[in-house]
């Protein structure tokens, strides 16, 4: 489904990483691993097609993200490890700027986002302004977004972290279901744990 093929990214000169390859098979659930500063981050943004790359390719479903980045971002959703959301709108009006953008229809939405706000145990928040939600609740509106669409491929950067223990679990639930449907996930973390129960596949990026 994903292929990443000898990717390297440079930045002013200085080479980040480079030779970076894996696949990405359907219902896979994939841990990118490694110590702090190994790139796991640019990574995951240069599959989104955020940053540019400087060698290599990455396809998914035989599409370059370089070359047509803006298709394969249509199959694809990405939460960063600190979601900035547009904090002048509600929680609501967030969900459905995200799905007005994917063009997902009101019936799909309504029925998605009803069951993720629920789920992530969002119903008294929702209607509020994400200018006052904690950090938790920004995260957990930037997952329900990302979920929403049902991407094809789920991209997510220490998904984990700032969650609370109930949405911990909650999470990794969500990350299965999607992958049962035939999608996949991508992310990236530290908590060996999580990784165990969670994956069937782990890159490590040295």
């Amino acid at each position: 489904m994903v292929s990443v093929d000898g990717l390297a990214v440079e930045f002013g000169g200085t080479t980040l990483f480079s030779d970076i390859s894996f696949q990405i098979n359907e219902k896979d659930r994939i841990a990118l691993m490694g110590k702090n500063g190994a790139g796991k981050t640019t990574t995951l943004k240069a599959c989104m097609g955020i940053i540019t790359i400087t060698e290599g390719d990455i396809l998914l479903d035989g599409i370059s993200v370089v070359k047509e980045p803006i298709v394969c971002k249509r199959k694809m959703a990405y939460v960063p490890d600190t979601p900035r959301l547009e904090e002048y709108m509600t929680g609501m009006q967030y969900l459905n700027f995200v799905c007005d953008i994917y063009q997902i229809s009101a019936k799909e939405r309504k029925q998605n986002i009803e069951r993720l706000i629920h789920a992530f145990q969002m119903e008294p928040h929702i209607s509020g302004l994400i200018s006052s939600y904690s950090h938790g609740m920004k995260q957990k509106v930037a997952l329900i977004a990302a979920f929403s669409h049902n991407p094809k491929l789920l991209v997510l950067d220490e998904p984990f972290v700032g969650l609370d223990p109930e949405a911990f679990v909650i999470l990794k639930e969500q990350m299965k279901e999607l992958c049962a449907s035939g999608n996949s996930v991508l992310f990236s973390s530290h908590i060996l744990d999580v990784v165990e129960k969670v994956c069937n596949k782990v890159s490590v990026i040295k």
